[in-house]
């Protein structure tokens, strides 16, 4: 039987100001990366591009490879994009009922931990792709537990 992995591609998109874009999640009480599951037959740039027209209403073009992240808890592979905005207004979707830049510092407590190191990582190390393993629980079994 062949191994299934799930890939996810997310973009980091920072404004002139060095904020960066999160979106409000409509089904958790959590911030996120504009992202989602890679689509059958889509580049994961591609879909970092198409998660976040659905899911912001910009339209982006990819800068350059973030990271390759690898969550093995939950056999996942995840694409992060460094993106640019090129057109387009913020608006909701029903993914997100709201979308909102945040200065680095000040990223809300309830924004997903991972993806928050995802954004460090990006910032601390501006010219290298990132290749790390990201362990623990997910963002939504730790709001289950009360926990995030």
């Amino acid at each position: 039987m062949r191994h299934q992995v799930t890939i996810g591609v997310f973009a980091i998109i920072f404004d002139d100001d060095k904020r960066v874009l999160l979106c409000h999640r409509r089904d958790y009480d959590l911030w996120n990366l504009p992202g989602g599951g890679l689509e059958k037959d889509e580049s994961p740039w591609a879909g970092a591009i198409r998660e976040v027209k659905e899911e912001t209403g910009l339209d982006v073009e990819v800068i350059r490879l973030a990271g390759v992240y690898s969550k093995p808890e939950k056999d996942e592979i995840i694409f992060s994009f460094i993106c640019t905005v090129v057109s387009g207004k913020i608006t909701l979707s029903d993914e997100s009922d709201r979308v909102e830049y945040f200065e680095v510092d000040k990223i809300p407590s309830n924004t997903v931990p991972k993806q928050v190191e995802r954004i460090i990582d990006a910032i601390a190390n501006p010219e290298e792709t990132i290749l790390k393993i990201q362990i623990g629980p997910s963002a939504i079994d730790l709001v289950k537990e009360g926990k995030l």
